[in-house]
């Protein structure tokens, strides 16, 4: 019994510490990229800004550049370095265990507008970078809608289970309206363009989605 609390033990410790390595290696090269461009940031800069060896950034980076990027975009959107993926995270058990759906929505907004605050300056460096043909960039971006989508349509379901959806509303159309309502384009409009504070850009966010979605 004391080997196997010992090698958890261990095997705590190494999780943790490849988790501490992801995030440093993310937030150096998350901060390389938006002020030097994706084509600019080199993974010998990395690996010296997050005071790491090249070989250590190649392993937490399979596949190298494009490896990279992915890393940072997932830690971005998580906000931490680990390697749970969104489903599992106290946000998305939130909304599943709210019972009210007004207020499922407005914690779906709060979500999605803390990820959009945290994204928004990687996904404009990687629009830039896919624009100019950067190696990998377009395939995560498209990566990305896809898990948004998919994201959507967990949502939608889950409305459609507990009998949310407003009459006539597909789960398929309710999870297209919550896609492009939540998209970086939207809040951008809204948030850079328009120049809506992020607080007024959710209240209308969850309003929307509750106008658009559930029984009146």
């Amino acid at each position: 019994m004391e080997g196997t609390h010992k090698r958890r033990y261990v095997s705590d410790l190494r999780r943790e510490h490849a988790e501490a390595t992801r995030l440093r290696i993310a937030e150096a090269a998350r901060a390389l990229m938006i002020e030097r461009g994706f084509a600019a940031t080199t993974m010998g800069d990395v690996a010296a800004a997050a005071g790491v060896a090249v070989q250590t950034l190649y392993a937490a980076c399979p596949g190298g550049k494009p490896g990279l990027v992915k890393l940072v975009y997932d830690v971005t959107l998580a906000g931490d370095g680990r390697q749970v993926p969104q489903s599992g995270r106290p946000p998305v058990q939130a909304i599943i265990e709210e019972p009210d759906p007004v207020r499922k929505l407005g914690l779906y907004a709060a979500m999605a507008v803390a990820i959009l605050g945290r994204i928004g300056p990687v996904h404009r460096v990687l629009r830039a970078a896919a624009a100019a043909g950067g190696a990998g960039v377009g395939d995560l971006l498209d990566e990305t809608e896809r898990q948004r989508r998919t994201g959507s349509r967990r949502l939608a379901g889950h409305l459609a289970e507990v009998g949310a959806l407003r009459a006539g509303l597909t789960a398929d159309r309710a999870a297209d309206e919550a896609y492009v309502l939540t998209s970086i384009e939207v809040y951008e409009r809204f948030v850079d363009v328009c120049g809506w504070s992020v607080a007024a850009y959710e209240e209308w966010l969850a309003r929307t989605l509750a106008g658009a979605l559930l029984t009146p």
